[in-house]
């Protein structure tokens, strides 16, 4: 069981490349870090500095887009963490949220997201590509090229995952009946270009609360994420899409303050880690053993307001009993 977390730039950017080899030390397999440019605080320089202090992680952007980077831009960056870090970085990118938003643009389509993932990838294995009436390439590239992956929550992204990218970050939770969903997506993209899915690297986002408190921990389908946007639509509905594949069906104006402890704790154990050390342990074995997940990217559950906040509970609990248990197990 591979295991990565997502650390915001949440210190200076020193700083924070000193927490991510800390996460080396902790014993995690790949560390992500978001790509918000309003932080004040750059993903990319973030993750180079991350690069001089390890030897052994994997290092990417959690998440870019391709609307505040161009693809160029992304492809050039990505290249450029990949000198400094071979075979340990990849690219991820997604239509946007936080990002975009603060720009005041929308989200990435479809089609757009198509455009980009496939120019993305040709620039990276050094062909030449158009914009706007110019052709253009990289003149330095990697072999093998850096891995793109999309990080996708709805059905139709996740299909296109299968159908244009080298592997994909999958928010659809840890029940086997909504891994199952997911992968069916995923193979519908692969059929509609030609491909098959072998070497393809499938990555399942795990929110997660880690406590000693089990029962507190559980408690988060309860909450918001920010006034007007419950957790579980954060950063979509499509949260609702997977449960419902597990057999919770939320109607789409649930209010979080009314859902019962008892479902809280069905939506957590379908949803994430959520609970004691020793039991998120067991729910990763379990997903494990249920559904043949083997690589998992922990993301810290967090209001708007504490989204920069250091996972430093989630890195203890990794650290002194999740990973050890899990290694003792394989």
């Amino acid at each position: 069981m591979k295991v990565d977390i997502r650390v915001p730039v949440g210190l200076p950017i020193r700083e924070t490349a000193e927490f991510i080899a800390d996460c080396e030390i902790a014993g995690f397999s790949g560390v992500g870090v978001h790509d918000h440019q309003h932080s004040g605080r750059d993903v990319f320089l973030t993750l180079a500095l991350a690069a001089e202090r390890t030897s052994r992680l994997t290092l990417y952007p959690a998440t870019s887009n391709p609307v505040t980077r161009h693809p160029m831009v992304l492809a050039s960056l990505a290249h450029s963490l990949e000198e400094v870090a071979p075979g340990r970085a990849r690219l991820t990118v997604a239509p946007g949220y936080l990002a975009v938003g603060n720009i005041g643009r929308p989200r990435a389509t479809v089609a757009a997201m198509r455009r980009a993932v496939l120019t993305i990838r040709r620039l990276l294995r050094g062909e030449r590509v158009e914009f706007n009436g110019v052709e253009t390439r990289l003149r330095n590239v990697s072999e093998p090229p850096t891995p793109v992956f999309m990080t996708a929550a709805g059905p139709r992204m996740v299909e296109l995952a299968g159908e244009v990218a080298d592997g994909a970050l999958l928010l659809v939770g840890l029940h086997p009946d909504a891994v199952d969903a997911a992968r069916r997506r995923l193979e519908i993209g692969a059929t509609r270009a030609g491909r098959n899915l072998d070497a393809f690297q499938t990555i399942f986002i795990t929110p997660t609360t880690v406590s000693h408190d089990g029962p507190v921990a559980r408690r988060f389908p309860q909450q918001w994420f920010r006034a007007d946007q419950p957790y579980l639509k954060y950063p979509s509905d499509s949260n609702l899409v997977w449960l419902r594949e597990a057999g919770i069906d939320l109607p789409d104006d649930f209010v979080p303050e009314n859902i019962s402890d008892a479902q809280a704790d069905e939506i957590c154990d379908a949803f994430g880690l959520f609970g004691t050390p020793d039991e998120c342990r067991a729910r990763l074995k379990r997903a494990q053993d249920e559904s043949c997940v083997d690589h998992v990217f922990i993301f810290p559950t967090h209001t708007q307001e504490g989204g920069y906040d250091m996972p430093r509970a989630e890195v203890n609990a990794f650290r002194d009993t999740i990973i050890p248990g899990l290694d003792a197990l394989s």
